[in-house]
């Protein structure tokens, strides 16, 4: 299964689930629903150690760079992450009411109570919450960051940074390699409570509507780009496709970078510019996964009859857009970044809903990842107009 990679395994994972959940008793089925259970408490747990892991490095690392375009790449990275957000927003509010049909799920009056319970259940509180862990990364990460441009907090910054690699290296050896098994006991029994058919054909039009919206707004960045820049957008949509394709298969933009530079040498971003806002931009701007983790939010909580309105939604967008920067370099960061922070919309996130939110991200991870690292090439484009006009003399 090693050499299977992770997009497969959860497609296997699903499909198992959707079937075995139709046949097998429901003494069996409570076998897997225990370890998804199980498997639910340890990802609670572990979540205030990843935020505090990869926030406090992310933000140490941001003082490195010049000082004017660190702030200028930052600023239009976040910002082009928040409109990507509000226009799934605006999609999701505007088309899906009128191509989906809730009515065979809005059946269920409370999807949660026709769900199998597990045979047991093991204590295991965080040992902070989630808001004691951001707030504590981010004091941590400034001071550090501010200790580092007086010469001194290296030692600081190595122990998180050490830290960091011990995150990294528990959620790829005992997270993401045990989300099929949990994916499949929860889609079992999904299927079991007669919730599964209706959900996949609702998340189904859903990601249709994602993908074009992806398209779209690589497409409209790199318009605005060649406007600014007077580079035919049209020619450096086709020098990234080597970018994006390879993005697709890594589902990394960390792992994608070397290709995206040369994207970037094709569209003739001067070297000291794509060598610093491309690796930049792999971390801090996720255009593509907001668009679709904001869509598939608005649709569970549409399914489930709760509160969708701008004033629950944009907040929870303009949180993402930060807290986002904490994803680790691995499939299904943004989506597992984007946890803790399920609550400002109503979502525990260790609910089961929280769990078919990871299952939707991440099997479709690797398209919003390829317009992730698209759109990082339409910044560089951007901040080296900026820079060669207004800065470099």
């Amino acid at each position: 299964m090693k050499k299977i990679g992770l997009v497969p395994r959860l497609i296997i994972a699903i499909t198992l689930g959707i079937l075995l959940g139709l046949i097998l008793p429901s003494p069996v089925i409570r076998i897997f629903v225990t370890f998804s259970s199980l498997f639910s408490k340890y990802l609670s747990f572990v979540i205030p150690f990843m935020i505090i892991g990869f926030v406090v490095t992310g933000i140490s690392d941001l003082r490195q760079g010049a000082g004017k375009l660190l702030g200028i790449t930052t600023l239009i990275a976040y910002l082009s992450t928040i409109i990507a957000g509000s226009l799934a927003y605006l999609m999701a509010t505007n088309i899906f009411p009128k191509i989906l049909n809730f009515a065979s799920f809005a059946a269920v009056e409370n999807p949660e109570k026709n769900l199998l319970t597990p045979y047991f259940e093991i204590p295991l509180a965080p040992m902070f919450d989630v808001t004691s862990a951001i707030v504590f990364a981010f004091i941590m990460g400034l001071s550090i960051s501010w200790l580092r441009n007086r010469g001194e907090g290296q030692t600081t910054y190595n122990l998180f940074r050490e830290f960091s690699k011990i995150i990294t290296k528990l959620l790829s050896t005992s997270v993401i390699p045990l989300l099929p098994i949990y994916i499949f006991g929860t889609f079992m029994n999904m299927t079991y409570s007669g919730q599964m058919f209706a959900t996949l054909s609702i998340f189904l039009k859903v990601f249709v509507c994602v993908v074009i919206l992806h398209v779209l707004y690589v497409s409209a960045l790199f318009t605005f780009a060649g406007g600014l820049s007077g580079k035919n957008p049209f020619t450096c949509l086709k020098n990234q496709i080597p970018g994006y394709f390879t993005a697709l298969g890594t589902q990394s933009s960390a792992a994608t970078i070397p290709i995206n530079l040369e994207c970037a040498k094709r569209n003739g971003i001067s070297p000291e510019i794509r060598e610093f806002v491309v690796p930049l931009c792999a971390t801090i701007h996720l255009a593509g996964s907001i668009i679709t983790i904001t869509s598939c939010v608005v649709t569970v909580l549409m399914m489930n009859n709760m509160s969708y309105g701008i004033s629950t939604i944009f907040p929870f967008i303009l949180v993402l857009g930060v807290a986002m920067v904490a994803a680790p370099g691995a499939p299904g960061g943004a989506i597992m970044s984007a946890l803790p922070f399920l609550g400002m919309v109503g979502i525990a996130s260790n609910s089961p809903l929280a769990s078919l939110l990871i299952a939707l991200y991440i099997t479709q991870d690797s398209f919003g990842t390829a317009a992730n690292v698209s759109g990082d090439n339409a910044i560089a484009i951007i901040v080296d107009w900026i820079y060669h006009k207004f800065i470099k003399k």
